[in-house]
């Protein structure tokens, strides 16, 4: 027999506040039209004053919990990705722990920008495998909206704020690709090219910063990137293109989503899209979009689901999983 991770629960939350494209128009040279041939994306939305990151989690790791059947107090472990936390310390994970009556668990951030949920995934199923928690609480969450230049239109207008849930059980399998639960994960970082994607703020700098990315070399390493991490979490697990049900991409942009697929043999009909009601969320994309997808009728139990990410660093990764 084999130890898998396997999904017991899924759930997500979005803020109140929904921003259509058409808002950024009222103070940068820009439109709705333009914003979306270019991304995809048609609105996001934004957290309230005061609503923090831990809030939306909070929220999102409710939802799973009831999805699941289940209580804070069922839970072994929360990993929660983030790069947006409320504090430079405590965690937001030790919030979200406090704000489901989770006593007896152990939580943590982890840090990867928009591949933070594929890190954090890959963390979960190593605790799961190797015994040290049967039952953990991966989160993906974010406010990118309070560190956007708002003056900056290539950057400003794709960002959104989310979060999203999922929640890993430990289940025996029989070691063959035909298990449900996390099949095969491939994680990958290069700090070579950490200046195409970063915040010009931290502890150094004693503010916040601002976001800033070196759009059109991002989609070029993004698009041949994701391809290959799929593709190796994929040989990894014994498996090919042909055996995936969904695609479930990090979603920072339709065209790279677009050429993603088109590089890994994957049609469009077998990829869960929602960057254009979402924006990118950064790590709280793919969980957002595995909950909308369930929610939606796409993806059924025993769905063999592929998620890839990349993000500032740059750091990029896949988990394999049959649902």
């Amino acid at each position: 027999m084999t130890r898998r991770a396997v999904v017991l629960g899924v759930g997500h939350y979005l803020p109140d506040r929904i921003v259509p494209n058409s808002w950024f128009a009222e103070t940068l040279d820009t439109s709705d039209e333009w914003i979306k041939s270019r991304s995809g994306i048609e609105r996001r939305h934004f957290a309230a004053e005061g609503q923090t990151t831990s809030d939306l989690a909070s929220r999102a790791a409710k939802a799973a919990l009831a999805d699941a059947g289940m209580q804070g107090s069922d839970i072994d472990a929360i990993i929660l990705a983030t790069s947006t936390a409320d504090m430079t310390f405590p965690s937001a994970a030790t919030m979200v722990q406090e704000a489901i009556g989770n006593t007896t668990g152990f939580a943590y951030d982890v840090q990867a920008v928009c591949a933070g949920f594929v890190y954090a995934l890959a963390n979960a199923n190593a605790l799961i495998i190797s015994g040290q928690a049967r039952r953990v609480l991966v989160i993906g969450a974010e406010t990118f909206s309070r560190i956007m230049d708002w003056t900056d239109r290539s950057t400003c207008v794709l960002f959104g704020d989310g979060a999203g849930a999922l929640i890993l059980g430990a289940d025996d399998g029989a070691g063959t690709p035909a298990d449900r639960g996390i099949l095969a994960t491939d994680l990958n970082s290069d700090g070579r090219y950490r200046d195409l994607l970063y915040v010009d703020g931290g502890v150094a700098t004693q503010n916040t910063g601002k976001l800033r990315m070196e759009g059109k070399e991002v989609f070029r390493h993004a698009v041949e990137k994701l391809a290959a991490t799929a593709e190796a979490a994929l040989t990894k697990a014994g498996l090919g293109p042909d055996d995936v049900a969904w695609v479930v991409p990090h979603q920072a942009n339709i065209r790279i989503i677009q050429s993603t697929a088109k590089k890994l043999g994957v049609g469009m009909d077998r990829v869960v899209v929602t960057v254009q009601d979402h924006g990118n969320t950064s790590a709280a994309s793919i969980p957002l979009a595995l909950s909308v997808g369930r929610d939606r009728g796409q993806i059924k139990r025993g769905d063999l689901v592929v998620t890839e990410a990349i993000g500032g660093g740059l750091a990029w990764g896949s988990v394999v999983l049959r649902w």
